[in-house]
C-alpha cells in the first residue's frame, strides 16, 4: 500500500492564468520552497499517493478552485487542490500578518522606534489570519478523514504557523496512524526578539507549531532559537540534544518539547539542490544565449554576480554599497570588473519592498555614474524575473556574492558553485543558513560591514585560478550532498521514527 502524503504550503506547485476564450493555463510556480518540494515530491511519487493543498493567489486560480473538480486536478501527477480563501482575509493573512510581521520579526527587521505598533487594525488582521490557517486546517482534515490510510502531513511555512494545532484538533479522538510535521523556510528570532509580538500571538505561534510530532528548521541555530523561545515564551519542557549523548531519535533531531501533554522533536534539515537536473537545464539553448551575452557585456572582465529579489532581508542595497567601496578604495579594478545584479521585483504590495526596490535602482545608477566610462559600465542591474538569465549568469560569474542580513537557508549559494563553468569565489553573509554547510570554502562576511564585504569582494577577485577552482568544487558537492529528495525523505523518515 502506498503511504499518503498531504503538504500544504501558501503557494503550489501551479499557477494559472486565462488563456484564449476563458481557458486556463496553468505553469509551474516559481520560489526556492516550491522548487524544493517539487523536486522532493518527484523523486520520492512511486512509492507515496501525494496531495497538495495550496491557496488560490489570482482570478485565474481561483476560477480552478471553483471548478466542481478542483480537488481532484492534477499537476505533472500531482492532485493540487486550491483553496479559493476570500480575497480580503488572504491579504490580510499573507501581506499583513505573514509577511509584514512574520517575517519582519523572524529576519529581524523591524525598525523598532516606529515598528511594530499592535493596534485594532492589527488584531483585524490576526483573525484573518486565524481564519486563513483555519481553512486549511479543515481542507487537510478533510483529506486525511477520507480514507483508512496512514497519513503523513507535511506543512509548510510561517504562512502556515497555526495550521498544526488546529488540524490536531480535528483529529482529536480519532483512532488513525495520522503524523504532522511542520517545517520552517525561515530563521527563527530568539526570545528577547520573540517577545515583540502581542503576548497572546506569540504564544498562538509556537503552541501552533507544536501540534505537529515533528517541527525542523535548515539549520541548528534557528531550531535553537525555537526551542529557546519554547522555554521562555511558553514556559514549556525543553530537552536539548547531548552532542555526545544518545537520547535523542535520529542524527537531526536537536531537542524536543513536551508542552500540553504532547512530545514534539525538533529536527535540523538541510537543503541543497538537484545538481544534475541543475546542470542538465543549464545547458539548454536559452539558457547558453545568455551566457554568450553576459559574456559580451563582460568583454574579459571579471564578473561579480548576485541574482536575488527585491527582498529588504537580502541586503542588495549594502552589497551595492560594498561594490562601489571595492571601486573607491581599489582603483586597480577599474574598466576590469562588471557587477551583474540581478534583483527582482519581490512582495510589491508591501510599501517597503516598493521603497527598497526603488533605493536599489537610484544607487545601481549612482554608481554608473560615479565610476562609469564611455567603454566601461561597472554594473549592469536587471530588475525583471528571468531564470534563464538568472542561471547563466551563475554560470559566468568569477565572484557570487550572497550577503542576506538573514536567511533561513539561501539557494543561490549552493545553486552558483554547482553550476559554475570555470570555479566561482562566493563571497557569503555569516547569517544566511547556509553558511552552516558552506562555511569552510566561502569567505565569510558581516552582512553590516560594508568594509569587510568589499575586502571579501576584492580578495575573490584576487584570488588565483587554482585556489578558487578549488573552492567552487568543495562548494558545488557540498550543496549536492543534500539535494530535495534527501531533505523530502528525512521529513517522512523522522515521522516514522
Amino acid at each position: 500500500m502506498k503511504q499518503r502524503v498531504l503538504v500544504a504550503s501558501n503557494r503550489g506547485p501551479v499557477s494559472y492564468q486565462f488563456g484564449t476564450g476563458g481557458s486556463l493555463v496553468g505553469q509551474r510556480g516559481g520560489g526556492g520552497m516550491i522548487a524544493g518540494v517539487t523536486s522532493g515530491l518527484e523523486a520520492v511519487a512511486a512509492g507515496a499517493s501525494v496531495t497538495w493543498i495550496c491557496a488560490a493567489l489570482s482570478d485565474a486560480d481561483r476560477a480552478f478552485a471553483r471548478r466542481q473538480d478542483a480537488g481532484a486536478s492534477q499537476y505533472s501527477g500531482v492532485p493540487v487542490r486550491m483553496l479559493d480563501i476570500p480575497p480580503d482575509i488572504f491579504d490580510r493573512a499573507y501581506n499583513h500578518v505573514a509577511n509584514a510581521v512574520l517575517w519582519f520579526l523572524h529576519h529581524l527587521l523591524f525598525d523598532t522606534p516606529t515598528q511594530p505598533q499592535w493596534d485594532g487594525p492589527f488584531r483585524r488582521d490576526w483573525e484573518s489570519y486565524l481564519a486563513y490557517n483555519e481553512a486549511f486546517a479543515q481542507a487537510l482534515a478533510e483529506e486525511a478523514l477520507a480514507d483508512g490510510e496512514p497519513i503523513r502531513v507535511l506543512i509548510q511555512d510561517y504562512h502556515l504557523c497555526l495550521a498544526p494545532r488546529l488540524l490536531r484538533d480535528r483529529l482529536d479522538g480519532v483512532s488513525r496512524d495520522i503524523r504532522l510535521a511542520h517545517f520552517s523556510h525561515t530563521p527563527w528570532a530568539p526570545p528577547d526578539y520573540y517577545r515583540l509580538l502581542p503576548r497572546e500571538v506569540g504564544w498562538a505561534v509556537l503552541d501552533g507549531m507544536l501540534g505537529a510530532d515533528c517541527v525542523g528548521f535548515h539549520a541548528e541555530r534557528w531550531a535553537a532559537a525555537f526551542l529557546d523561545c519554547c522555554e521562555a515564551i511558553l514556559g514549556a519542557e525543553v530537552k536539548r540534544a547531548d552532542p555526545g549523548g544518545v537520547d535523542m531519535v535520529g542524527a537531526d533531531t536537536v531537542g524536543r518539547v513536551v508542552y500540553r501533554g504532547r512530545v514534539t522533536h525538533v529536527a535540523v534539515h538541510p537543503l541543497g539542490v538537484d545538481a544534475p537536473a541543475l546542470r542538465d537545464r543549464a545547458r539548454d539553448d536559452d539558457v547558453r544565449a545568455h551566457m554568450a551575452a553576459l559574456e559580451r557585456a563582460a568583454a574579459g572582465r571579471k564578473l561579480i554576480v548576485r541574482v536575488d529579489r527585491t527582498e529588504l532581508s537580502k541586503n542588495i542595497v549594502r552589497g551595492l554599497a560594498a561594490y562601489r567601496e571595492l571601486l573607491a578604495t581599489r582603483p586597480e579594478w577599474h574598466g576590469r570588473v562588471v557587477h551583474l545584479a540581478f534583483a527582482y521585483p519581490s512582495r510589491s504590495a508591501v510599501p517597503e519592498y516598493r521603497a527598497y526596490t526603488e533605493r536599489v535602482i537610484q544607487m545601481a545608477a549612482e554608481i554608473t555614474a560615479e565610476f562609469g566610462t564611455p567603454d566601461w559600465n561597472p554594473l549592469i542591474l536587471e530588475v525583471k524575473d528571468d531564470y534563464p538569465r538568472s542561471l547563466a549568469a551563475c554560470a559566468v560569474a568569477d565572484v557570487l556574492l550572497v550577503n542576506p542580513i538573514r536567511d533561513g537557508m539561501n539557494l543561490v549559494a549552493q545553486e552558483g558553485p554547482v553550476l559554475s563553468e570555470r570555479g566561482c569565489a562566493l563571497v557569503l553573509s555569516r547569517e544566511a543558513g547556509a553558511a552552516a554547510t558552506l562555511h569552510r570554502d566561502a569567505l565569510l562576511v558581516n552582512p553590516f560591514d560594508v568594509s569587510e564585504t568589499a575586502a571579501a569582494l576584492h580578495q575573490a577577485l584576487a584570488m588565483p585560478d587554482a585556489e578558487r577552482r578549488r573552492r567552487s568544487d568543495a562548494l558545488a558537492a557540498t550543496a549536492a550532498a543534500s539535494p530535495p529528495a534527501r531533505w523530502f525523505r528525512d521529513q517522512l523518515a523522522a515521522l516514522d521514527r
